[in-house]
């Protein structure tokens, strides 16, 4: 039988949690009532996962964002007691990995988007890991770039088009990554793509001289944690459902 602390233990090592800095706790968020024999993962623990948890028979959720972020206030009241209320009266446990599951060179968010996009040559360019280049197979317009990620991500992003030659070098980091923007520039990319989008981010994309994409925090960080989750499912011997809560922000 396998509990959620030896999940959370071997996850811990696995993505070498305590070497990266963070804003909220990466680990075990909420032990578990009873052995985990079935694993759902999601992208936020918000009260909609956990009961579609619930409905799936889960004794566990895995989330890229869980609980308890820096700021935040600590009361377990409103809308943060009813999640918890929830997944204690349902025996479930709780792990969440943040930039941990970003950074991953294999599992992360940033390696999986590559391979949902078909990057070639994909790899972190900045010293955090957070922020990644690769080409693709060959140069094409920005506007083609953006109708493949439509295609592959299953939603229209964001594109500002800039440059007027086909692009070829990408730059990216999931989420709420924006603010990277002059990093990609700096490391040569032709075009950006974060989650989410800013206002000066449009003036720093037509100013820096790279096309930009945004395409959704929720879409771009819907692929760490399902290869997370199909990792332990491996490893333990778990059955595994990955259960995607729109959001389309």
């Amino acid at each position: 039988m396998t509990d959620s602390t030896e999940i959370g233990r071997y996850c811990d090592e696995l993505l070498a949690a305590s070497t990266v800095a963070d804003y909220c706790p990466n680990g075990l968020q909420l032990a578990g009532a009873r052995p985990v024999r079935r694993l759902v993962s999601g992208v936020t623990a918000s009260l909609a996962l956990i009961e579609a948890a619930l409905a799936a028979d889960a004794d566990a959720i895995l989330v890229h964002h869980g609980w308890f972020w820096k700021g935040e206030d600590p009361r377990l009241v409103g809308m943060h007691g009813r999640r918890v209320r929830a997944a204690v009266r349902g025996g479930l446990a709780l792990l969440a990995y943040h930039l941990p599951l970003d950074v991953h060179p294999e599992l992360g968010n940033n390696r999986q988007l590559a391979a949902v996009l078909d990057l070639r040559d994909a790899a972190a360019a900045s010293a955090d890991g957070l922020v990644w280049t690769g080409t693709l197979a060959a140069p094409q317009p920005g506007a083609a770039v953006a109708a493949l990620v439509a295609e592959r991500l299953g939603r229209s992003p964001l594109h500002v088009p800039v440059l007027e030659r086909p692009v070829q070098r990408i730059a990216w980091c999931t989420g709420a990554a924006q603010r990277f923007i002059d990093q990609a520039a700096a490391l040569g990319a032709d075009l950006y793509l974060s989650g989410e989008v800013s206002e000066p981010t449009v003036h720093q994309a037509r100013e820096l001289g790279l096309d930009y994409i945004a395409a959704g925090h929720h879409a771009t960080e819907r692929y760490g944690v399902q290869a997370l989750g199909e990792h332990l499912a491996g490893h333990f011997g778990l059955g595994h459902g990955f259960i995607d809560i729109d959001n389309p922000a």
